[in-house]
């Protein structure tokens, strides 16, 4: 981590971590590659990468540790053998931890099936919750009627995470803040590549939604859950791409967020393609 992120994470309280310069590529020869890269952030936050090589989504996974339970966001694409996965790092985690293997919650940025195709295998897991991805599931799991208007939490036992709804991709989109480390998960609605839009007003809201959340609340990252940006501002690679060995890197910061919210505001109201450095918007219409 960045010394300058690191001080300022310190003043604030924050837990700090690493993330690495570049993702595993996956390929070019796939036999060399495993199903899963598993990153430690820090002691108590893992985050999981899909090979390319497995679906060429290459999803995110991010599984955080509380003191009484484990929360995992999101549980793969195609044919996973997520459940085959998580039961592993979670009886690491505890061995290391010294504590009995944590009961396991599961969580999805949004509904999409790149995102929820593991949740059958885990579902059928001992000591394992599976909330759907729909809102009324969500808001009778963390309590907090009215969608998207009212925010919830999930405490994990000496772990708040915020939720913080933002339709608009999806309409199940739900975004993670991590009180601990200060990591914003943005699903699919914020990411290093195309931000593709299904209902405009709504995204907008949504934007508008967690840039007043952040006003109150310091961003170590923000993290979403695809790669499709290269290094080379401006250029992504193309849908099903596997192999992208010159890829950006994960994070955004909280400087992404509001230049995404003042494009948004430009259009006023009139959705448009707009490429930008690190992602660009793509708003599901009838665009070229």
């Amino acid at each position: 981590m960045n010394t300058l992120i690191g001080l300022l994470l310190a003043i604030e309280g924050l837990q700090t971590g690493t993330l690495p310069r570049q993702w595993r590529p996956s390929g070019p020869n796939c036999a060399e590659v495993p199903a899963w890269q598993v990153h430690e952030y820090n002691a108590n936050l893992y985050i999981i990468r899909e090979s390319g090589c497995t679906n060429y989504e290459k999803p995110f996974l991010f599984l955080f540790f509380g003191e009484k339970r484990a929360l995992l966001q999101d549980t793969g694409a195609g044919m996973t053998d997520v459940d085959r996965l998580i039961p592993e790092l979670l009886a690491q985690w505890a061995k290391r931890a010294n504590r009995p293997v944590p009961p396991l919650l599961v969580v999805h940025s949004h509904s999409h099936s790149d995102h929820t195709s593991g949740d059958k295998k885990l579902a059928a897991l001992h000591n394992t919750t599976v909330i759907p991805a729909k809102p009324e599931a969500i808001e009778a799991a963390f309590q907090m009627p009215g969608w998207p208007q009212k925010l919830g939490e999930i405490d994990l036992g000496g772990r708040i995470l915020d939720a913080i709804p933002i339709p608009g991709h999806d309409t199940a989109d739900l975004a993670l803040y991590d009180r601990l480390t200060g990591l914003l998960l943005t699903g699919d609605t914020l990411y290093p590549g195309r931000l593709y839009i299904r209902d405009f007003p709504a995204y907008v809201e949504s934007i508008d939604r967690l840039v007043k959340f952040t006003k109150s609340w310091p961003v170590a990252h923000i993290l979403g859950t695809h790669i499709e940006q290269s290094r080379t501002p401006f250029t992504d690679y193309k849908i099903r791409t596997v192999y992208q060995p010159d890829e950006t890197v994960l994070e955004l910061t909280r400087g992404d967020l509001l230049e995404l919210q003042s494009e948004l505001a430009a259009m006023a109201g009139k959705p448009r393609r707009r490429e930008l450095s690190r992602f660009t918007i793509f708003p599901r219409v009838s665009l070229p």
